[in-house]
């Protein structure tokens, strides 16, 4: 029972001094709040990026234009493909080259092309996807709904026919039946011989506001060019990925003429290899928000000690009446003590339910903007949050606590 008394007596002074302890509360929650949503945003954030990359499905490998001299995943090899530097090596041989590795399954290359489509006197800014018609094969998410796909003859035979994403369809035919009819591209007729099935957007990138043209029908009739954006190939053995990479790599360097790899003008990557770079990318972000979220906690911490401190010299004369009676110094450095760490664990119990609730709500946000975010309160979070806020009562609160145990009964009680 004697082990129950500080608890109770600490319960008894944080209620008869409301207004400080509120006070003390503050830096707690605000601190446990914003570890559980730094955690809670960068979780959500993180599988909606995996979602992302990986609609494209798992078992993949792309080949990409590249500024050569650069690393593929550095700023400088984005911003000079964003920036317009034009890379015009990657051609069609070299995909079909890859597509006879062993390894290399289903497979498509593509370019894009940003073109006014017209049916009627209707006429829509639209996204042009050149592909070869592999594409339905390599990516399972390409699914045409009515009509079909063109053929490899219409690609080389360079026919206009078009495919038509479900949002395009929508909004130049509505529920009429699209395949059949003739829209204009560039001011050209092109046959539409089939409309996709509803697939959303991935990212920035709406695939259904999307017309998927043949290849070198895109390439010689409306972009004017003989190269490609990138390849994708599926992989047959996901054991042999890293040695598909390095044959791939062989082969573009091969055609390329390319002896130094720092002159790559390509490069090759695997899903898996993006979603590593994304796991340890959000990693470092987490550790480094956390870093920074935990200053709240110190601010909170330090604000309890000092209400602590005020709360030993004004209870010297309790402390001093309790020790004349018996009380020792273990007794007295576990009340305040406690009176700490129960400060801290009520202040990390409402920082939860704050954050919590901030969380939730940010999903009906994200929501309202057409984003299928979700940002979950994980235990681990939830542990982090909680194990701060007791670890930062307990450090904090020991200062003033034992303090108080060291008050001489005789000192104490002629303070009064």
């Amino acid at each position: 029972m004697t082990f129950f008394v500080p608890i109770k007596l600490a319960f008894r002074s944080v209620r008869s001094n409301m207004g400080r302890t509120i006070l003390s509360l503050l830096g707690i929650v605000i601190g446990v709040a914003s570890v559980i949503l730094v955690l809670s945003f960068g979780s959500g954030v993180k599988q909606f990026l995996v979602d992302q990359v990986s609609s494209f499905g798992s078992d993949i490998i792309s080949v990409k234009i590249k500024v050569p001299k650069v690393s593929k995943t550095s700023t400088q090899n984005a911003s000079g493909i964003i920036g317009g530097t034009q890379i015009t090596t990657l051609k069609l041989a070299d995909a079909e080259k890859i597509a006879k590795l062993p390894n290399v399954g289903a497979w498509y290359a593509s370019i894009m092309s940003q073109q006014v489509v017209s049916y009627a006197s209707k006429n829509k800014q639209t996204l042009i996807m050149g592909v070869t018609s592999g594409v339905t094969e390599a990516d399972q998410k390409t699914v045409v709904e009515t009509g079909t796909m063109f053929s490899d003859d219409d690609d080389k035979s360079l026919r206009q026919v078009a495919v038509l994403g479900s949002e395009v369809k929508t909004d130049f035919f509505g529920e009429a039946d699209a395949v059949g009819q003739d829209i204009k591209i560039k001011g050209q007729n092109y046959h539409v011989i089939g409309v996709l099935k509803k697939r959303g957007a991935t990212g920035v990138f709406n695939f259904d506001n999307t017309i998927y043209v043949p290849l070198e029908t895109t390439q010689k009739k409306l972009a004017g060019i003989d190269y490609l954006e990138f390849a994708i190939f599926k992989i047959q053995d996901m054991k042999q990925l890293d040695l598909t990479i390095l044959n791939a790599t062989d082969v573009v360097r091969t055609q390329h003429k390319i002896t130094d790899p720092n002159d790559d003008d390509f490069s090759v990557s695997s899903i898996v290899e993006v979603l590593n770079i994304l796991n340890n990318v959000f990693f470092a972000i987490n550790i480094l928000l956390l870093a920074l979220v935990s200053i709240s906690l110190v601010v909170g911490g330090v604000g309890i000690m000092n209400v602590m401190y005020v709360t030993v010299t004004e209870r010297t004369y309790e402390i001093g009446l309790k020790k004349s009676v018996g009380a020792r110094d273990g007794q007295i450095l576990a009340q305040f003590l406690f009176e700490a760490v129960f400060i801290t664990l009520l202040g990390g119990l409402l920082g939860f339910l704050l954050g919590f609730g901030i969380s939730k709500f940010g999903e009906i946000i994200a929501a309202n903007f057409g984003y299928s975010l979700s940002f979950p309160v994980t235990w681990w979070s939830v542990a982090i949050g909680i194990g701060f806020s007791a670890g930062t009562g307990i450090i904090f609160g020991y200062f003033p606590a034992r303090k108080a145990s060291q008050l001489s009964p005789m000192e104490a009680l002629r303070k009064e």
